[in-house]
């Protein structure tokens, strides 16, 4: 038997768990979201010294990582993983991808194609989100979009910016520890994924389909409905645009230490800056979302990356590094709305293969991305209308979200919204 709208179960989320409980399944997916967060964006400091090595120009690079980044098409794989064998023990397999890889940036990549080798391995990996999920489903409905903004928040601690500083100016080290560094951050993280406990709405669906009364799949074949496909291609679309956005974010240290000719010790001031505000965007994005809703905190969002990332195109001086930072505010904002809707918004049963089609859609972005930046890279060197395109595309999600208006999902449990999306 399903868990209905009606199960006390369901209105608070899970009556087993403790809250010291909940509190360690945040701080271990936070940590998750470190590794994540930090792989996906330390490219920013990394790509003056990459290019250098290697002596490809900034638009090669990303000619490359369109090129190897279509791997990023079978995440579904990985996602689906969370239906199949558990949310516990796919963390763990998304844990060591991540660290094992990073290390392989330091011993293994004496090419520019070995590196990519290994660098697409790493962005795989931070594209599944995965560890989302647990804390959405041990979540009450009225905390929810709380607890995940907070689990993304702690993804945002800026070691991007603390730490590239403190292993090649004061260490020595390589800059490929930029990334390294992340397996022996992995090591505390599998010492405390030892006492992550399975979710208990993905119990329930194990034991039903144990017991005969829920449809097994793979990868979501046979149960996937037309609800589920419309919701992966709405969340798929507005993921795709803000990872596009993302990806030329992502070029704000080339900007800075090649075009501006900041240092890397200058740079990485104007990137704590950043990150910090990207911080605080999380929490505002999770505070607003169980208050004014999920679409509305979206729409927000969007509209000042909108403007700041287009000022970002033609601010002299301090107000550069000012207009950067709130940039990432507001960016962080709207992803807020990837992290909390798009987990919610699919049936428990099917979720993580859900997502994982979803996020296979979305890695267009990949590809997109990349390609993108490397056009507009040799059509706008002094980066100014590099800027505007970026800006103009985060108003694609608000024209997706005013022609599909979604389901509206605050403060409902997952079953709720399940039977009335």
């Amino acid at each position: 038997m399903t868990i209905s709208a009606q199960d006390p179960k369901a209105s608070t989320g899970s009556q087993a768990r403790s809250r010291g409980y909940l509190v360690y399944l945040m701080a271990l997916m936070g940590l998750v979201a470190v590794m994540d967060q930090y792989l996906s964006t330390v490219k920013t400091t990394a790509i003056p010294y990459l290019i250098e090595e290697y002596g490809i120009t900034a638009a090669r690079f990303q000619w490359l990582e369109a090129l190897y980044l279509i791997s990023s098409f079978f995440i579904f794989a990985l996602n689906g993983l969370n239906d199949l064998i558990g949310r516990k023990w796919s963390v763990l397999i998304l844990i060591l991808m991540m660290g094992l890889s990073a290390l392989g940036i330091v011993i293994g990549t004496p090419s520019v194609h070995l590196f990519m080798v290994f660098y697409a391995v790493v962005m795989f990996t931070t594209v599944s989100n995965m560890w989302t999920i647990s804390v959405s489903e041990e979540s009450v409905a009225e905390k929810r979009a709380q607890n995940v903004s907070i689990v993304y928040l702690i993804g945002w601690i800026p070691l991007q910016a603390l730490l590239p500083p403190l292993l090649i100016d004061r260490l020595g080290l390589s800059w490929k520890w930029m990334y390294g560094v992340m397996f022996l951050f992995m090591i505390p993280v599998l010492v405390m994924w030892f006492f992550m406990k399975e979710t208990d709405r993905y119990e329930t669906i194990r034991s039903e389909r144990r017991a005969g009364t829920r449809k097994r799949h793979f990868m979501g074949l046979g149960v996937i409905n037309r609800r589920d496909v419309r919701y992966i291609m709405i969340s798929a679309s507005i993921w795709l645009c803000v990872l596009v956005f993302s990806v030329l974010y992502y070029l704000a240290g080339y900007f800075f230490m090649n075009v501006k000719d900041y240092s890397l010790s200058q740079w990485s001031l104007v990137q704590l800056g950043a990150l910090l505000m990207a911080m605080s965007g999380g929490a505002a994005g999770g505070w607003l979302m169980d208050r004014i809703g999920r679409t509305q905190a979206l729409i927000l969002g969007c509209l000042g990356a909108t403007v700041f990332a287009i000022l970002m195109g033609f601010a002299q001086g301090l107000l550069l590094p000012i207009v950067t930072a709130v940039t990432a505010f507001f960016i962080s904002l709207g992803y807020t709305w990837v992290v909390v809707y798009i987990p919610e918004i699919f049936p428990t049963g099917r979720r993580g293969t859900c997502m994982g089609w979803t996020t296979t859609v979305a890695r267009v972005s990949y590809v997109a991305g990349p390609a993108l930046a490397a056009v507009l890279l040799k059509a706008f060197p002094d980066m100014r209308g590099f800027w505007v395109v970026a800006g103009l595309i985060m108003l694609v999600p608000i024209a997706i979200i005013l022609l599909w208006n979604p389901y509206e999902t605050k403060t409902q449990v997952l079953e709720e919204i399940e039977g009335q999306r």
